[in-house]
């Protein structure tokens, strides 16, 4: 069987256009994240476990992005925008894989800040190199088994009516609604997995930073709140822009929201954020932004 992306097929006029700014995009999220993945790397400065994960960060959102994006500018390139089944269910499969891994880094990076700012003399011995490898490796394998399992739920579902995907990727609610027969088990199991994999998450960040904000208030001098709200801040606007959009992707009812609502949002979290993440992370942070300068002014070997 042969799925087909509707996509931005709406916007005849614009198709060079949408692939020309998406392969910026692309360009822009692969240097812009592969540059901090770099510096954490070979800068000692950042050589602490807020950079270990930003590191892991940057390398997830370059894996996030890639899942998507690529099959987006091909469908623009080429005007082909047919999928196979298999690889409708492989893209998907990913991209569930990884939005998870996300929701749970962005909460390990959390309480990394609450152990840093609330615990400050067992933070080394917590946050130690060894504990740092184990929460990163348990944040990537934390989604495979279940949303393995969600993808085959989604795909034994029988497909006998139009194949054409009101969407520019294969998503669960746009495939659900291709689907024949009953749907509610499905559709329950989307919102249980959200409910796993976003708003747990969300919580244990939210209840992180309602920690840290009564220790920062605390703190005696105007100096130590610049400092730890500086630390904070990039993080707590990245976790916004990314709970907030699937949020109203996956828990929002259906009946609220529009195909051409939900293209907007999935653009928003798969594509927009990650654009955004680097120059969070690199215009608010004084060390990164030192450690890029000192990385690109450094000269080369050969000139030197």
């Amino acid at each position: 069987m042969v799925f087909v992306f509707l996509g931005f097929s709406d916007l005849p006029n614009l198709q060079g256009l949408l692939f020309g700014l998406f392969f910026l995009v692309y360009i822009f999220i692969l240097t812009g994240n592969g540059l901090i993945i770099i510096i954490t790397r070979v800068d000692s400065v950042l050589q602490t476990p807020m950079y270990f994960f930003l590191a892991n960060f940057s390398s997830l959102e370059i894996c996030y992005v890639s899942v998507t994006l690529p099959r987006i500018l091909v469908n623009l390139w080429t005007q082909d925008r047919s999928i196979s089944l298999l690889s409708c269910a492989t893209q998907m499969c990913f991209f569930l894989v990884l939005g998870a891994t996300e929701a749970f880094l962005l909460a390990v990076m959390a309480y990394d800040r609450y152990m840093s700012i609330c615990s400050p003399l067992h933070y080394p011995l917590v946050m130690n190199h060894k504990m740092c490898v184990q929460l990163a490796v348990g944040v990537w394998l934390s989604g495979v088994p279940v949303q393995i399992g969600q993808t085959c739920q989604v795909f034994s579902l029988p497909f006998c009516g139009s194949n054409q995907i009101n969407h520019f990727f294969c998503d669960i609610p746009p495939l659900i609604t291709l689907a024949c027969g009953d749907t509610s088990l499905n559709e329950m199991c989307v919102y249980v997995a959200a409910v796993l994999f976003a708003m747990i998450p969300f919580l244990l960040i939210i209840g992180s930073y309602v920690k840290i904000i009564s220790t920062i208030l605390k703190l005696p001098s105007a100096t130590g709140w610049s400092k730890a709200f500086s630390t904070c801040s990039s993080h707590l606007i990245v976790v916004l822009l990314f709970f907030g959009s699937v949020t109203i992707t996956y828990l929002w009812p259906k009946s609220n929201h529009s195909a051409g609502s939900n293209k907007t949002l999935s653009v928003f979290y798969t594509i927009v954020t990650p654009v955004l993440n680097p120059m969070i992370y690199s215009l608010r942070n004084k060390d990164v932004t030192a450690a890029l300068k000192k990385l690109l002014l450094k000269k080369p070997v050969w000139a030197s």
